[in-house]
């Protein structure tokens, strides 16, 4: 059997119907070589099922969104199926499944847990629609559970993989299929070992690409985007940003560790222990090389931009006017690991220690309640994290023009700033 090649879509390739019909063309000269097929939900499902479950979370009516949500999957459906097809009544069943999840008893010790259960609806979705329409074009693909084959920790939200028994069910399981049929399965989600569905953080469809490469010594894997590939800046943010054809892993590995969201963080690695080459190529122009991150490409010097938003930065100072000594830092981040918390920044002081990390729900306030003994706290909301890369002569000025900068530090070749947008006065 010929090495398999992984291909992953994104919610962009699968926004809607007109999407799906592109897809379909895309895969139509290359499922020959029966790949494995991993598909994101559409468009942004994810973030509407994340609002759905926090307006149940506080007792607010969520009918309309659900409904809404329901009728946009239904919608597409329309446009891509004849009227009475078997798919809109397994959309309708999965539907009722996620309303069943809906109604758990929902806590926040148990908001993780449902979190996962509810999420995950997404990939369920969008994997049975792309399914049925690719077969409804002639174009023969078997449908899989992702959850039957990529096992995990229950750490809800950030499960972490077992390695060692999802190679085993890939290769049982899916292996035999790959030698007959292309697969088409879900990304960001698996399953504990009491089949709880998990999710494997936020964006993570691009992991379970590289999960499932690795875990069929695949040939090599591809994620299709809405960009013409790795960019040295997101071209929405910062207009004129240039093309990488090609990337070392480890160039690749620390832009996304600042934050690059063309691929996901944890990608990387997994690919480059195993040499699989990772492509990112666009769905809009498919026959276009795109970037290609491997062992052998030479290290861009070009400078690379990267922009969090939703970003709070926390300043602990002790009390006693001691200096900051490594107990402290220890202490912080013995929190931060129990809440599953990353620092996208640090920097400390004579007295103080002040870290930038993503905006979570229920993740501030548990973090404050559990430092507030030890130290003085301070936080803002609401900023962002600008990381510029390869720098050589200090960042522009016109980066943090029209910015209040509550942080900034550079090193060699690194510069960072926590910036937020100055409101004009009137």
């Amino acid at each position: 059997m010929a090495k398999t090649l992984i291909y992953k879509f994104g919610g962009a390739s699968v926004k809607d119907a007109d999407a799906v019909k592109n897809l379909a063309e895309i895969l139509r000269n290359r499922l020959r070589k029966n790949p494995l097929i991993v598909v994101s939900a559409m468009g942004k499902t994810t973030n509407a099922l994340e609002e759905i479950l926090l307006r149940r979370f506080r007792g607010e009516d969520y009918s309309w969104n659900s409904t809404k949500l329901e009728e946009f999957h239904l919608d597409i459906c329309r446009l891509l199926f004849p009227e009475k097809h078997s798919v809109f009544a397994k959309v309708q069943n999965l539907f009722f499944q996620l309303h069943q999840e809906l109604a758990r008893d929902l806590t926040p010790d148990t908001y993780d847990l449902i979190y996962d259960q509810v999420i995950g609806y997404g990939e369920l979705l969008s994997s049975r629609i792309v399914m049925e329409y690719l077969c409804d074009q002639g174009l023969t693909v078997i449908w899989q559970d992702v959850r039957e084959i990529i096992k995990t920790t229950s750490d809800f939200r950030f499960a972490k993989i077992d390695w060692e028994l999802t190679r085993r069910n890939a290769q049982t399981y899916l292996v035999p299929i790959l030698e007959k049929f292309p697969i088409l399965t879900q990304g960001f989600i698996g399953s504990d070992t009491q089949g709880r569905m998990t999710t494997l953080g936020r964006e993570g469809s691009d992991f379970s690409a590289a999960i499932l490469g690795v875990s069929l010594d695949a040939a090599s894997v591809t994620i299709w985007k809405d960009v013409p590939g790795v960019l040295n800046a997101d071209p929405k943010l910062f207009p004129g940003a240039s093309l990488f054809d090609e990337l070392d892993y480890k160039q690749a590995a620390e832009m996304t560790f600042y934050g690059a969201s063309v691929i996901h963080p944890k990608t990387i690695k997994p690919l480059a222990n195993r040499s699989i080459p990772l492509f990112v190529r666009s769905f809009i122009h498919p026959d276009a090389p795109g970037t290609k991150i491997h062992g052998q490409a030479k290290r861009h010097q070009t400078p690379t931009l990267v922009l969090k938003k939703n970003q709070i930065l926390v300043s602990f100072m002790v009390k006693d006017f001691t200096f900051i000594e490594e107990k402290h830092i220890h202490q912080v981040y013995e929190v931060l690991q129990g809440l599953k918390l990353k620092v996208n920044m640090l920097q400390t002081a004579a007295i103080s220690i002040s870290i930038v990390i993503d905006s979570e729900l229920f993740k501030l306030e548990k973090l404050l309640t559990a430092l507030r003994p030890h130290f003085e706290v301070r936080f803002n909301e609401d900023l962002e994290l600008l990381t510029v890369l390869n720098l050589e002569h200090g960042a522009p000025a016109s980066l943090l023009e029209g910015y209040e900068v509550f942080l900034e530090q550079q090193t060699r070749t690194t510069f960072q700033a926590v910036r937020k947008k100055l409101i004009p006065i009137e």
